[in-house]
């Protein structure tokens, strides 16, 4: 057992690109769960952005999922603790929103303009592939991955 936790905190300690993409998945996505979890930015807060999930016909333990994994998923990337499910908890939520919430019919382009029925895949697959890449090699240089590590023998 304690092989499997050491192998889910394992990360080459020495790794830059990890931090990088690690600060960049955590940067991005951290606004987007303070909008739904706080009110932040814009956002509606945790109960409202509930409603608005359930209208769209989305179970509400789903959509505190949702929330979790972008509001403390974030957080716990940015600290580099327990890395790889946080990560993989945000691929799931942007995958299911890239699938499930029509962005695939949209193309590839972001609205910038306002000119397409909605967003398109590009900011969805750079999420994804920064979450990927922390689920495979963990979450590098500076995290607390890396103190855990350490200690479990």
């Amino acid at each position: 057992m304690n092989t499997l936790i050491k192998k889910f905190f394992a990360t080459d300690t020495q790794n830059w690109a990890l931090l990088v993409s690690r600060l960049a998945l955590g940067i991005v996505i951290l606004p987007h769960g303070m909008q739904k979890a706080l009110g932040m930015f814009g956002g509606y807060g945790f109960s409202e952005t509930l409603g608005a999930f359930e209208s769209m016909g989305m179970p509400l333990l789903l959509g505190v999922l949702v929330i979790l994994a972008e509001f403390v998923g974030s957080i716990g990337v940015l600290l580099g603790i327990g890395t790889r499910f946080m990560a993989f908890s945000i691929f799931l939520t942007l995958g299911g929103a890239m699938f499930l919430g029509g962005h695939v019919n949209n193309g590839f382009f972001m609205n910038w303009f306002g000119a397409q029925a909605g967003e398109g895949l590009e900011y969805f697959i750079l999420v994804i592939g920064l979450a990927l890449s922390l689920i495979i090699g963990g979450s590098g240089k500076f995290s607390f991955d890396n103190l855990i590590s350490k200690y479990i023998k």
